[in-house]
């Protein structure tokens, strides 16, 4: 079965402290892109679930929050599809 795609993602680039974040606690990144680049944007709130879905139809910054035992990973698409970043929210 193929995950269905709505936005670009650009050029994809992590946070050394992600990517730290992420081998310590068996994260698999590609599957949160997955999950980011079809729509399921995570623990975010309604009011930013309501803006991802209009970052669909114009150039606006999408962002996904999921959280993990002790931390969150975010992963921000840049508004013009070129970049996105997964991040700690420290790292922001």
């Amino acid at each position: 079965m193929t995950k269905r795609t709505l936005f670009a993602l650009g050029q994809v680039v992590s946070t050394p402290n992600a990517l730290r974040f992420a081998e310590a606690e068996y994260i698999d990144l590609l599957a949160l892109l997955v999950r980011h680049q079809g729509g399921d944007w995570g623990d975010v709130s309604e009011e930013d679930r309501e803006s991802n879905e209009e970052a669909l139809l114009m150039p606006l910054r999408i962002m996904s929050s999921y959280k993990f035992s002790n931390d969150k990973i975010w992963i921000i698409t840049e508004a013009d599809r070129s970049v996105t970043t997964i991040l700690l929210p420290n790292d922001y």
